[in-house]
């Protein structure tokens, strides 16, 4: 996904400032895409030169006001064409899993206290994304957009469950070692 797809979507569900955008990255499209304040205003500017977006007319001087943006027809015809386009699953690029193939080579000295904390943040994600489902289940409204945003809060609380479970087995797997990477044991 790209900031400027991110930033089309926002502003088809709701045309915004850029300071009402950063909000939004901040309690919903975040949890999967984020942007800077700067990268999300680099790309307004972008989108409007570009003929996707415009300037929200108002009766108000510009001067100390808050742009608004809207999407223009060329906009949505872009998004459209975007989810349309096909594209291969990019591999998983966190650092935690080399940290832990380098672990195997280098010994893995404080790394289950690292993975314990990995632990407890994608526990304590989990628990936010499971309140916003609940949350969304009490006003409920069944519409194909609340439908499309359930799968994408699901997909979060898969992938967080996926962290916590894989964290806990490789806790149990590492706590106690402390042996060289070719199995001897380290002496101090």
């Amino acid at each position: 996904m790209s900031l400027p797809h991110a930033i089309l979507t926002a502003l088809l569900e709701k045309p915004s400032s850029g300071l009402e955008l950063t909000r939004r990255f901040d309690r919903s499209i975040g949890y999967f895409w984020s942007a800077t304040h700067q990268q999300i205003y680099r790309e307004l500017g972008k989108l409007e030169k570009a003929g996707l977006i415009r300037e929200l007319p108002s009766d108000t001087p510009a001067r100390g006001k808050r742009k608004a943006y809207e999407v223009l027809p060329t906009g949505r015809a872009e998004l459209e064409r975007w989810v349309g386009e096909s594209e291969d699953p990019r591999p998983l690029r966190d650092p935690l899993p080399l940290r832990l193939r380098a672990a195997g080579v280098v010994g893995i000295g404080d790394l289950v206290e690292e993975l314990r904390r990995h632990r407890a943040l994608h526990s304590a994600q989990l628990e936010e994304y499971q309140e916003i489902e609940k949350r969304d289940a009490a006003r409920e409204r069944g519409t194909d957009r609340d439908r499309v945003q359930r799968l994408v809060l699901r997909a979060g609380i898969d992938m967080e469950t996926f962290w916590v479970a894989w964290l806990g087995e490789a806790i149990g797997e590492l706590e106690g070692l402390g042996g060289s990477p070719d199995g001897t044991e380290r002496r101090d």
